[in-house]
């Protein structure tokens, strides 16, 4: 199975399940870093609340980064439950 494919469908239920568990926590972390980098935006207005607009910048940016990497962790479990044999023998070239 390569990676990044479209056609989970194919692995059975429990794939599907997992690429859909994987999507909301894909959504919810886009939207928690987009969140964050807005009130980060308006706090760091203010002189006084620049140090915590600060923060929110960063912990946005800690999401943001966290999202290819869920990507990849969600590719690889789904690549684990398709055919191993077929990825053993294409890593062998």
């Amino acid at each position: 199975m390569r990676l990044f494919r479209r056609d989970h469908h194919a692995l059975g239920p429990e794939a599907v399940r997992l690429h859909a568990a994987f999507e909301i926590a894909l959504t919810v972390c886009d939207f928690l870093a987009a969140v964050l980098f807005v009130i980060g935006s308006v706090m760091f207005l203010s002189g006084d609340w620049e140090r915590a607009g600060t923060y929110l910048f960063i912990i946005g940016s800690l999401l943001f980064a966290v999202s290819p990497a869920l990507k990849v962790w969600r590719e690889v479990k789904l690549a684990r439950m398709g055919d191993l044999e077929t990825l053993a023998k294409r890593d062998e070239r």
